[in-house]
């Protein structure tokens, strides 16, 4: 189900919990309302449509991709850039982000996970981390 974007800072300070059973929905609105705004976004956290768990979604080089309580565990080669939010009014704000990180999540079956990601898409999972963080740019 399509959700509505939550917009209140207040919230989106918040640190979210980790995810638990029946998150799968919650992932499931997650992927509906980041493809109703695929034009404008690229990835989302629970926390933008209201729920305070720790779960993303976003583009992994053109196939949607979703992680339940994903950490990153190494980081490197550091940058700085601008980033805009789709919950966050205003222009593009500066960012410090990695270059490559390593993460650890689960998948929808409660499996451990761990891979590299590099370039946009490790730009985006750093994002939805900080989401998860409460964490805004």
């Amino acid at each position: 189900m399509i959700r509505e974007i939550v917009h209140d800072p207040l919230f989106l300070a918040r640190k979210s919990e980790p995810s638990a059973a029946d998150d799968i929905k919650t992932a499931q609105d997650l992927l509906d309302t980041l493809s109703a705004n695929k034009e404008t976004c690229v990835g989302m956290a629970a926390n933008m449509i209201g729920v305070l768990r720790r779960v993303i979604v976003f583009d992994n080089d053109g196939e949607y991709m979703t992680m339940f309580d994903p950490e990153i565990i190494k980081a490197d080669k550091p940058y700085n850039t601008t980033e805009g939010c789709l919950s966050l009014i205003g222009e593009p704000r500066p960012v410090k982000r990695y270059k490559s990180i390593k993460v650890r999540w689960k998948n929808e079956k409660s499996e451990i996970r761990i891979k590299t990601f590099t370039g946009r898409p490790a730009q985006i999972i750093q994002h939805e981390i900080d989401h998860c963080n409460g964490i805004l740019i």
